[in-house]
């Protein structure tokens, strides 16, 4: 049975930068307020002119096939996380597909939406199918657009401050190699808790008049709720467990961890599950404060943005870790 292993990394985030002071403009929030309680300074808006779900992680995928000397057409499968597709069906992994010129080749497209914990699941769904022979090239991608659901006003002002847009993505192929690559993947969720960060209409559940009404419109049902003091309680805990079961499972201690690359939620998490490891700040990577919380899309771009900047290093032992809707959270442990 053969590992996988990233060979590629990329990421696209749109063009606009939207900081805490123009949000200050929108509603009864302060620079001040929105650092002290996220750790964010400013974040990514798509152009609806000319940015989409799909094309923004075809852009980051292409650049993941250029570092790993791919070529599109060596891609057989593509697992894409996002909870903000293009169009209600079908989902956007097959507009990736079409974009990429791998219609024709017919190759398969997966779906999945489990939020913050979505390019962790990927990545894990890839890799069984990696290891089982059937696939030997998997482009994994997480890609959000978060800001058009957004209520920019005082009563959404706690969620609508904290999201971003944007795309990662990365190329995973076998290796023969013992002991390289995907190390161990690790996925849990409790469902006891789906209401408390969900957005609840327009959901299928309903009688066909009340699926969607003008009321429900001008509501917030059709926004994201989040109970923020819950959610934050139970992240620091299950990212803590779930690092922890990566590590234990190959026999590594947290000290063996080069860099740990957490679900850019809030970095007060991050800071909090720092501490808990007693991490060195080289040793864990943080970008929310200028994109903010791109959902599936943090970990790949952090990725990305790590790789360029010569923080992943061959033979480094990398944790991703995520916490989020769901309540779902997962990790991944890899022999860089």
């Amino acid at each position: 049975m053969k590992n996988s292993r990233i060979v590629g990394v990329g990421h696209y985030v749109p063009e606009r930068v939207v900081t805490n002071q123009d949000l200050e403009k929108l509603m009864d929030t302060s620079n001040e307020w929105i650092i002290e309680r996220t750790g964010i300074r400013e974040r990514r808006f798509f152009d609806y002119k000319k940015d989409t779900c799909s094309n923004m992680a075809t852009r980051a995928t292409k650049m993941a096939l250029e570092r790993a000397g791919v070529d599109a057409m060596e891609i057989d499968l593509i697992v894409f996380a996002t909870i903000t597709p293009d169009y209600l069906f079908p989902g956007s992994g097959v507009l990736m597909q079409r974009e990429l010129g791998l219609d024709k080749k017919t190759i398969p497209a997966i779906d999945i939406r489990n939020a913050c914990s979505g390019f962790i699941y990927a990545l894990s769904i890839a890799d069984q199918f990696i290891k089982t022979g059937m696939y030997k090239t998997v482009a994994v991608v997480g890609s959000e657009i978060q800001s058009s659901a957004m209520e920019f006003s005082d009563r959404q002002r706690h969620v609508s401050v904290i999201f971003g847009d944007g795309a990662g993505a990365v190329i995973l192929q076998a290796t023969g190699e013992e002991g390289k690559g995907i190390l161990s993947t690790h996925m849990h969720a409790d469902g006891t808790f789906a209401e408390e960060l969900y957005v609840k209409d327009p959901g299928s559940s309903r009688k066909n008049e009340e699926r969607l009404t003008p009321e429900m419109l001008k509501g917030e049902s059709i926004r994201a709720h989040m109970n923020g003091n819950l959610v934050f309680k139970h992240a620091i805990v299950r990212f803590i467990e779930v690092i922890m079961e990566a590590l234990n499972t190959n026999g590594k201690t947290k000290d063996d961890i080069d860099l740990l690359i957490p679900h850019q939620a809030n970095l007060r998490i991050s800071n909090f599950v720092q501490q808990k490891l007693g991490l060195s700040d080289d040793r864990i990577y943080n970008n929310i404060q200028r994109y903010g919380n791109t959902t599936a899309a943090t970990i790949p771009i952090a990725l990305s943005e790590a790789w360029e900047e010569g923080k992943l290093k061959e033979n480094d032992l990398v944790c991703l870790a995520a916490f989020g809707s769901g309540f779902t959270w997962a990790s991944a442990l890899i022999n860089w």
